[in-house]
């Protein structure tokens, strides 16, 4: 395989021109959609370079503390992003979906280093770094789509979840169901992904290996891993998190609590 081709800053501004096209586009079509354009294309450059500078930087420190320091920041924002798309704001719900997200993601990624990646040092951050990013791109995901779900479905049936108390069923099996619902809404995209991967769409831990030069056979390897390890991940956090939602809708009475009704 030959190395890959390093684009500059040159190549950087040339890239620009195709935002530039799309935001014509816009215009033309009348969209109104220049200005988020321009503010999303001047996000993702400044924060992808900036990123690109300091994991560089951690590189070459190659040491645990910025490691984990740069993975409890992403854990941070993570958790706020997902906190922010479920819209009833329950009391107590920052540091459930932290600590769903924590142990999930922290499950998952120690099981494949220490058994199947098994770098040289437990915390090398060419393989924890980038691992921990994908994965909790899609466990965040996971978590405001299984709470949002859940909280909105119980909101939406009270009825039906107040007879099933009155007839002696606890909180937990009032709103069983709509756990299960919630918990199976949250991993189709993650599902649709596994079904049409190496089809439909060429997923970007594939692309990048292969842009970089790497076999082929050997980033589908990786791919397949990285698929796997999503799953498992998200699972378990639509798990936690719907544990955790469901306690903080009742009261020690058993009763659904006034921000529901």
């Amino acid at each position: 395989m030959g190395s890959a081709i390093e684009l500059d800053f040159l190549d950087l501004g040339w890239s620009l021109a195709i935002m530039a096209i799309a935001m014509v586009l816009s215009n033309w079509q009348r969209l109104g959609l220049e200005g988020q354009l321009f503010l999303a294309t001047g996000r993702s450059l400044l924060q992808l370079l900036v990123v690109g500078y300091v994991i560089t930087a951690i590189f070459e420190l190659n040491h645990p503390i910025p490691v984990l320091f740069i993975l409890g920041v992403m854990l941070t924002i993570a958790t706020q992003v997902s906190r922010n798309r479920i819209s009833q704001k329950i009391k107590g719900l920052f540091p459930l979906v932290w600590v769903s997200l924590l142990v999930s993601s922290g499950l998952t990624i120690s099981y494949a280093l220490a058994l199947i990646i098994q770098p040289e040092a437990w915390y090398s951050p060419q393989y924890l770094i980038p691992l921990t990013g994908m994965i909790l791109g899609n466990a965040m995901n996971s978590a405001s789509l299984s709470g949002e779900r859940l909280i909105s479905t119980i909101s939406h049936n009270q009825l039906e979840v107040e007879t099933y108390l009155s007839l002696g069923a606890t909180p937990k099996e009032a709103i069983a169901s709509y756990r299960k619902e919630a918990i199976r809404v949250s991993l189709i995209p993650t599902l649709n992904q596994m079904m049409v991967v190496g089809m439909v769409s060429l997923p970007g831990m594939f692309t990048g290996q292969v842009l970089a030069g790497n076999n082929p056979l050997n980033a589908a390897s990786y791919q397949i891993l990285i698929l796997f390890m999503i799953m498992l991940t998200n699972i378990l956090t639509a798990i936690l998190v719907t544990e955790g939602v469901y306690r903080r809708c009742f009261n020690e009475q058993a009763q659904l609590k006034k921000f529901i009704l």
